[in-house]
Order: C-alpha cells, then structure tokens, then sequence
C-alpha cells in the first residue's frame, strides 16, 4: 500500500481542500425522515437515473413522514442542483430503498423497506412506479425492515433479494434482546417463492452482497446492532448456495453495527470493508482469506467528535468510500448521529469526510469543506448531480431538513466514469470493474446494498489524478475477462459485453 501510495504522490495533483456549497434549497420542499422509536433506525436515500437523462435522481424516506421522489432538473454540468417533485403511489413509513432493475426490462424498479411489509415497484417511462409485488410473488411479512441487498445467481433471470429486520415488534418482551430474523428470497422462474430464514438474527442495519474474494461467488455480509441484542450476537457472513453461516473460519466481531462499505483502498484488488457503529468506526482490510483489522494510526475510526466540546463516543451510520478530488484515492464519508437523545453518546455529532493522504492515511476535512453539519443523520449518498465529474453530497436526516451540498473543489484530476450493461441483469450486478492509468490498476465490484436503508445504481466512478489516458477491463459474473480496451476520460462510458471485447459507447 505506502509503494503505490508513493506512486500515487508522483503523478497525482496536489489537489485544493474540498469545498462544498449548500444546495438543499434546489429541492421542491423541505424533506425530514421522522416519527417515533420506530423511526429511530432507517432513513435511507436510493440514487438511480429514473428517465434515462443521465442524471441521478432521488428517493428519500420519510419514516411517518411523505416518502419523495426528487427528479433531477439541473441546467447543466456545473450549474446549481436542483429538483423536481417526481409522482409516487402512496407510500407509508418508509425505511429506505435500493434501486435495481428487478424484471430486466432495463427500467430501474425498487426495493422498499417499510415498517410493515416491504414492497417491490416496477419503474415505468419518465420515473413512474407501480406496486408489482403480487406480480412477481413477493410476499413479505409484516416486519420492520432495515436493510437490503441483491444479487444474481447463476441461471437466474431474477435477483435473489435479502431483507434484514431490526426488532421483533410483535415480542412482549421486546425490544431489547428481540432481534428479528431475516428473509432470502430466491426467484422460481420470474417469481419468488417462499423465503429462506436467514438465523440467527442479531438486528440487521446492513446487508451487502460480495464477492469478496473475488472467486466468482458472492457471500452475504449483516451488520447487526448491538444495542438489542445486548449479548452473544456478533457481525455475520453467510454463503448463499445453500444457505449457511460461516462460523469456525469466521471470526466474532461485536459492534453496534450500522452500515457496511466495500471498496478496495489499497489497490490490491480485494475490496476493503468499513462498518460503523456507535463508538468506533471499524476498517477492516481485506487479506483474501479473511479480514484485519486497520491500525488506529490510519485515521478512519472516528470515534468522536471531531469538533466541539462533547467528548462522548459518536454514532455513525451510512458510510461511503468515493474519490472527492478525482486524485485517484477513495475517501471516506460518514453520516453521524445520536439515536435520538441517548446521553451516553454525543448529541451534536459532525459528519466526517475523510480524505485519503498520499501514504495512505486518512485526514479530516468536513469543516474546512463547510458540511460538518451535526444534525441527527442516517443515510447518505457520494453522487455527480450535477454531471461535471465532481461527486456531489446527500444525506437524509432525522428530524431535521434532507441536506444537498454541490461539490465546487478547485482543484480537481481527471475522471472517468463506467457504465457497464448485460442481457437481463441489466446494470450488471456483480461484474468487477478495473481501470489502468499511470501504471495503477483500480478495481471496483458492483453491487446492491450496503450503507444504511439505501444504495445508488449508476456509473461507476473513478477518479484519475493527472492522467489523460486510461484502459479498462471488465471481469463479467461468469469469470470471462474482456481484453484492455482504451477509453475517454472526463465522461461517462457505457460498455457491453461482446466476446472477450467491449462495445463502447461514451
């Protein structure tokens, strides 16, 4: 990692500070997640392109509060964001959303968690949805759902989508230690059967689907809330065919789990994992055969306040890596929270964004990029609104105004961004993503799920520092490698599969 780190300091930009400008007055209306203790968790925002504008759009939940569609109006790259109000059926008490496209129609559907049952829409032309669960046999129970992940199996036309609940609310002796278990639902055909129990439960705050050891076989991952489960639970890793929890070869670890993030870092190819908790936020670095670890020094843990006087341990919640200044490092960025007033954690709790250094350290930078806001957040996004290559800041909060902060960094490398593209799994979910530039290679997986109640689908960025030229490889779910193919910088690339070839389409 310090190697490529050094290389990395050659022939990248020394880039300005980030800056960031507030725009949540672009939005129709103030948007707040609210409502009672079961609202306390959840408040995610799903980032997808709904009408085909190359432009991403947004779903935020509202808790007991409206669920919006946000449909992206901005003039153009660089101009001020704003939004729309986009048509929805009538959505109630909603957690969160991932976008994915469910049918293969190349029209992006959505998962919803709910508390109550979940549901399952189908998008239609010009960001339009409809309740399609009962057409394809989706029939949850009444749960209160806190995360979400996807994936396709192999001979599947559908994805097998997991569900994570949060509390028994049906225990009498609930909450604490009523953790709920969760649901796998596999598809039969173009429906989806009864679902498998994924047990033990320990309260799911997150899901992600990996293929984590990049074996061509996607695990499934839970971080779990140690607040209910009080004891004996722990974060879990499950193979999926069949279903089965790893467990000697899988080392117990504790937290009170949040949100999950998955990229490589370090440039070793293996995807790195962040959770965050209340109290520390846990690095841990992917060794291929397992995880460890990363040391304090790193700068990731964020376990207070990093300004004020309220000395008590933070609480995160969605956590994203993405390369903020396009100096070809990932960067990390941390919603933050208290539940609601729990005293033994800060109340008033600066979100994080951690810039990656070029020794591979991470260097606080929220308030002198003017977003350590200390409302209560939950979910958040890392997205280009605007098209201009820089990405651009949401986060939903709890009981306080949604926030949209327009990325406006001087200095800034170059970029690309990856848009690959299959027959039925329409937005390839589980191809491996690797671009060539200056003698690097970064790897990102694409996936669904992850964060905290909510996911984006789109182009895949990367950031490129100085450098003007790139390759790209795409490693596609059946383990076919395509060839080194060339490709523009400073925009949006569509790719398809032909043979070991790419078809390009910026």
């Amino acid at each position: 990692m310090r190697i490529l780190a050094a290389v990395a300091l050659l022939t990248n930009p020394a880039c300005a500070d980030p800056v960031f400008v507030d725009r949540s007055g672009g939005l129709p209306d103030p948007h707040v997640y609210g409502g009672g203790w079961e609202h306390f968790v959840g408040g995610g925002v799903a980032v997808f392109d709904c009408n085909g504008d190359r432009k991403p759009d947004l779903l935020a939940a509202g808790g007991a509060n409206a669920t919006h569609l946000f449909v992206n109006a901005t003039e153009a790259p660089g101009a001020a964001i704003r939004f729309t109000e986009g048509g929805l059926p009538d959505l109630t008490h909603v957690t969160g959303a991932y976008p994915l496209d469910i049918d293969g129609d190349g029209l992006l559907d959505l998962a919803i968690l709910r508390v109550g049952q979940d549901l399952l829409l189908r998008g239609g032309p010009d960001c339009t949805f409809s309740d399609a669960s009962e057409d394809w046999g989706f029939h949850p129970r009444d749960a209160w759902s806190t995360a979400f992940t996807a994936t396709w199996e192999a001979g599947q036309d559908m994805p097998t989508l997991a569900f994570g609940h949060y509390v028994d609310r049906a225990d009498p002796d609930g909450p604490f230690e009523a953790c709920d278990t969760s649901d796998l639902f596999r598809p039969d055909g173009r429906h989806y059967g009864a679902p498998e129990i994924i047990s033990p439960g320990f309260c799911a705050l997150s899901m992600l689907m990996t293929d984590w050891q990049r074996k061509g076989e996607a695990e499934l991952r839970i971080s779990n809330d140690r607040h209910y489960y009080v004891r004996g639970g722990y974060e879990q890793m499950f193979r999926l065919n069949p279903l089965s929890e790893r467990t000697s070869d899988w080392p117990h670890v504790s937290l009170w789990g949040m949100g999950i993030a998955s990229q490589d870092i370090n440039d070793d190819g293996l995807p790195d994992v962040m959770m965050t908790s209340m109290g520390d936020q846990l690095l841990q670095l992917n060794t291929g055969s397992g995880f460890r670890n990363a040391p304090y020094s790193i700068g990731t843990y964020a376990q207070r306040p990093f300004l004020g006087d309220d000395g008590r341990p933070s609480t995160g919640w969605h956590a994203e890596f993405g390369d903020i200044d396009n100096d070809g490092r990932a960067d990390l960025f941390i919603a933050k929270g208290n539940v609601d007033q729990m005293p033994s954690n800060a109340i008033r709790d600066p979100n994080n964004l951690l810039m990656q250094q070029p020794d591979g350290t991470f260097a606080e930078k929220a308030d002198t990029a003017g977003i350590a806001t200390t409302e209560r957040s939950r979910g958040a996004a890392l997205t280009d609104l605007d098209g201009d290559g820089r990405l651009d800041i949401v986060v939903i909060n709890r009981r306080a105004p949604m926030e949209i902060w327009q990325n406006q960094t001087a200095v800034t490398g170059h970029w690309a961004e990856i848009d690959p593209h299959l027959k039925g799994n329409t937005r390839a979910i589980g191809v491996w993503v690797e671009l060539r530039a200056g003698g690097r290679v970064s790897a990102k997986e694409v996936t669904v799920g992850g964060g905290h109640a909510g996911g984006q689908t789109g182009p895949v960025h990367f950031g490129l520092g100085t450098e003007t030229a790139a390759e790209l490889r795409v490693i596609w779910p059946d383990g076919v490698a395509s060839d080194w193919t060339p490709i523009p910088v400073d925009r949006i690339t569509e790719v398809r599969r032909d043979g070991t070839a790419l078809k390009i389409a910026p």
